[in-house]
């Protein structure tokens, strides 16, 4: 395991972070836009249909899956301009 790789442990675990914030908010607000409710569906709540759940379930897996692969790849390639070498 090369210098980079070590260096950037800590740095994924800050981002990886950071992104389950930023996905939380970008999940909060695209399920206002598209439900026209404040809050998503959990999946115990038995007065929602399993439709529903099902689509916020599967909306939220989806932004979280599209931020973190976004920032991650924005913290591989700020590493790769800060230490020369790509960290994966």
């Amino acid at each position: 395991m090369n210098l980079t790789k070590i260096a950037y442990k800590p740095v994924g675990l800050l981002l990886g972070a950071l992104s389950g914030v930023i996905a939380g908010a970008a999940f909060k607000l695209a399920w206002k836009f598209v439900a026209h409710e404040e809050n998503a569906p959990q999946a115990t709540d038995e007065h929602r249909d399993l439709r529903r759940i099902m689509v916020a379930a599967a909306l939220q897996g989806a932004i979280f899956a599209a931020v973190k692969a976004a920032v991650d790849r924005c913290g591989a390639a700020a590493t790769r301009r800060i230490a020369g070498t790509w960290p994966g």
